[in-house]
């Protein structure tokens, strides 16, 4: 695989540059070559099945890295598992993929899966596998081959495995790196876990350009006074995240170029981007460019992206989600599969190199929505969306759609307009159910800096803000106010926790 040999070459080429870095913590381009050479051939001699599935629970350290090639050079997929994830979800991946090597980068209770038929690397066998000298021995995967899977939440309450093999991810790399700005030899800030495939967006990138990737843990997230001295040490030039982790960076009024003085590249995916986000960037962050990205991990992270200048700025409310890459094609339909003209609203079906071959294990639900078009992969995403000369536009999620007395509307929508208020820094709508139907909608809302000395005159100074932008019935019932939205382990809104909040 071509994305293996570039980094084999630079570990050949530039064997001491730094493939990793954080809190201490280095691997060089060397190491990560060689340790994931000795782990390659201990895997062979260890599975009985080729291309079976390969665990590997951690959190953001550098064995990771090292384990994901390690797998990879031995002819095996990887599924990678961060220590947020529950032990009851854990269970369920080990029995939905089958896999015979659970692999722990950091200290693993491994009596919680015990029962099951797995053979359990421990984070001290793997470093005396690192260390080892033994013959190398390498069967790497290629082309179709399953590179890795990842675990997404299943409609029916299990995950599901998306698959994602050699050549749909490079396609990936292959685009991030033509297409976006991002030159050879650079630090790459890595924020989402990496069983978030929001991850993938800056390793691979840096890897196959010898960059060096600087990861922010979960600790500090939770200690913003350490997150904020560790990216004034970090040298960060390439930025990936979700738009929410930036959002609540930027209430510290110091996160800046001066912060950040060698910060090139902006890159938002996973969420929408809202303009007031992307406006604040700018503000603070003038030589630097932002890109908005759009794609399914089904789609193998992203397939469509735009930089975010002030003419866009000034031309757009809500944000565009921009042009699909070359190698693919983003289809709105309607409900009968019919491709719809320029500014007609429907679903995107994605088509190209870099969809995934399907579901691990899960035939009726791969043939569900992954289908032939015109001879090509294609997916039926569920969101909503539209083009207009080439650009398209993200509305939401089919199933983010609601109907409220009659009324159907879009919660994103609500959202979307909601945050153009000067008094809302940040916004999320839930519906409130009563006997299995919506009875209204509420609004968690981080506010602004105001004036305002009680919550029922910043709600009444929103409410009449927003009642140009939105008809009444649109408009959330209750309003909630906190200094923080709720986030996931991999950067996202925790929905389901506001949803628990407001049924308690």
């Amino acid at each position: 695989m071509r994305l293996l040999k570039t980094i084999q070459q630079f570990s050949i080429d530039h064997p001491n540059r730094l493939a990793f870095v954080n809190r201490g913590s280095t691997l060089t381009y060397s190491d990560l070559w060689n340790q994931s050479s000795q782990l390659a051939s201990y895997i062979i001699k260890q599975t009985k099945q080729k291309r079976s599935p390969i665990i590997v629970y951690g959190h953001m350290g550098p064995e990771m890295i090292t384990s994901f090639l390690g797998c990879v050079k031995a002819g095996h997929p990887y599924i990678p598992v961060d220590m947020s994830i529950p032990i009851e979800r854990i269970r369920k991946i080990i029995e939905s993929s089958k896999s015979e090597i659970f692999i722990s980068t950091e200290a693993f209770d491994f009596e919680t899966i015990a029962s099951y038929p797995i053979n359990h690397i421990s984070e001290n066998q793997l470093d005396l596998i690192f260390n080892s000298k033994d013959m190398v021995v390498e069967d790497w995967v290629k082309k179709e081959d399953n590179f890795y899977i990842i675990y997404t939440s299943g409609s029916t309450g299990n995950p599901k495995g998306v698959q994602i093999t050699a050549n749909n991810l490079q396609s990936f790399t292959d685009w991030i790196v033509s297409d976006f700005p991002i030159e050879e030899q650079r630090v790459f800030m890595n924020q989402a876990p990496f069983s978030f495939d929001l991850s993938v967006m800056d390793l691979y990138p840096a890897l196959s350009t010898g960059g060096t990737l600087f990861t922010v843990t979960k600790e500090m997230i939770g200690n913003p006074k350490a997150l904020f001295d560790e990216l004034t040490d970090s040298n960060i030039q390439i930025w990936t995240s979700t738009p929410s982790f930036a959002q609540m960076c930027l209430m510290e009024p110091a996160f800046s170029d001066e912060m950040l003085p060698n910060l090139e590249v902006f890159l938002f995916c996973g969420e929408v981007l809202t303009a007031d986000t992307a406006r604040q960037l700018i503000e603070r962050f003038p030589n630097a460019k932002i890109y908005n990205l759009y794609g399914p991990t089904e789609a193998t992270v992203a397939v469509t992206m735009v930089e975010i200048t002030n003419e866009i700025l000034q031309s757009h409310n809500i944000l565009p989600i921009g042009y699909c890459k070359k190698d693919s094609q983003v289809y709105i339909v309607d409900e009968d599969g019919n491709e719809l003209q320029d500014g007609e609203k429907g679903e995107m079906i994605i088509a190209g190199p870099s969809v995934s071959i399907g579901y691990l294990g899960e035939n009726e639900l791969t043939d569900k929505v992954f289908f032939d078009k015109n001879g090509v992969k294609a997916y039926r995403t569920g969101d909503v969306g539209y083009r207009k000369n080439g650009m398209h536009y993200y509305q939401g999620r089919m199933d983010f759609q609601v109907k409220v007395h009659g009324y159907r509307m879009e919660l994103e929508e609500i959202e979307a307009n909601m945050a153009k208020s000067q008094y809302i820094e940040a916004c999320v709508v839930i519906p409130v159910y009563r006997e299995g139907k919506i009875d209204y909608l509420t609004v968690f809302i981080v506010p602004a800096s105001n004036s305002f000395e009680k919550e029922y005159q910043l709600t009444s100074a929103i409410k009449k803000e927003i009642s140009k932008l939105l008809p009444a019935y649109m408009i959330p019932r209750k309003f909630n106010y906190c200094t923080q939205l709720p986030m996931t382990p991999n950067g996202k809104v925790d929905r389901k926790t506001l949803i628990a909040e407001v049924m308690a």
